[in-house]
């Protein structure tokens, strides 16, 4: 059982990082993104935080995942 949890957690921790960074790329070019003066807005400070704290669980859950498959 506690194989199976560290896999579902390692396709966790893979999907996160194939798809939020692409998602980054889009939110940064949106036009939402930047002020007329070139400055970050809070529409993209908020996803900078949502992005990293899904990349940081997902290196959480590959961290956890590879300790269950040793141990399991």
């Amino acid at each position: 059982m506690i194989v199976l949890l560290a896999i579902v957690l390692l396709v966790n921790a893979a999907f996160a990082v194939a798809v939020w960074p692409t998602f980054y790329r889009r939110v940064a070019k949106d036009p939402r993104a930047r002020d007329a003066s070139g400055r970050p807005t809070a529409f993209l400070t908020v996803h900078r935080v949502l992005i990293g704290t899904a990349l940081g669980l997902a290196l959480v859950s590959a961290v956890v995942a590879v300790i269950g498959l040793i141990l399991g």
